[in-house]
């Protein structure tokens, strides 16, 4: 199995086509929780191709994105390149490479399962200012609608690492450990859009653990995704709908 700092190197183009993006909410549940202000100055840690980094720069606050690999690095800062305030780097959530006491919120969208936990609060500790915070988020397919189910079916069947991989692992316990015990907060709203078949095979495709080109399981999963496809599109479309959660705590 791929190490996490390179999964993505082949599937950048397909991520920042199809992936998905944060709602505005995210900025109010932030705003609710720890008191977000636009002069704040924002780390994302496994930042990508900019997409969690691209919420926090739209309201206003110098960011960040921290990233080891570098074609999603180099895809962030071509579709970031209007944006004064960010600042792209090398570097991961064990080595950050910032300065400290540098930032007032670390976050972390659809990234935090690949960190090394411990290793990575010690470097948060490191470059947050006093008092500052700490927000994971992730975007969570729903599973209680027949499409999403199957969906969620196929990606089980036809990828080896789905289990090894998939972002929902992660459990309260690892939070109450990696936070100071139970000093967080869990907020979630929903959200969801439509997709045609190409926006569909793409989204799939971006994801780590989907066989690529050339896998013996490529082809019968593109198979199954077509037929997938043709029993529930309406109008040449599906809606794929998430619960965006986000766990907002900081450190003793």
């Amino acid at each position: 199995m791929l190490e996490p700092t390179k999964r993505f190197s082949s599937r950048v183009e397909n991520y920042v086509k199809y992936r998905p993006h944060y709602p505005r909410e995210v900025i109010e549940i932030l705003r609710e929780v720890c008191g977000l202000m636009r002069d704040w100055r924002v780390a994302d840690i496994g930042s990508g191709t900019g997409i969690s980094t691209e919420l926090f720069l739209t309201n206003g606050n110098p960011t960040y994105g921290v990233e080891p690999n570098q074609p999603m690095r180099e895809a962030a800062e071509s579709c970031l390149k209007e944006y004064t305030g960010f600042t792209s780097v090398d570097g991961t959530a064990e080595e950050t490479t910032l300065p400290d006491s540098s930032v007032e919120l670390v976050v972390a969208g659809q990234a935090f399962h690949w960190f090394d936990r411990a290793r990575a609060k010690v470097e948060f500790r490191r470059i947050l200012k006093p008092g500052g915070w700490v927000a994971l988020m992730w975007n969570r397919r729903r599973k209680d609608m027949p499409f999403l189910a199957e969906y969620e079916e196929l990606s089980r069947t036809f990828s080896p690492d789905y289990d090894k991989v998939d972002g929902t692992n992660v459990t309260d316990e690892m939070f109450a450990e990696f936070f100071s015990p139970n000093v967080y907060q869990f907020r979630a709203c929903e959200h969801g859009r439509l997709q045609d078949y190409e926006a569909l095979k793409g989204g799939l495709l971006s994801s780590s653990y989907s066989p690529e080109p050339g896998h013996p399981n490529h082809e019968p999963m593109i198979a199954e995704l077509e037929k997938l496809f043709a029993r529930h599109e309406r109008d040449g479309r599906v809606r794929f709908e998430y619960d965006t959660q986000v766990y907002v705590g900081r450190f003793e």
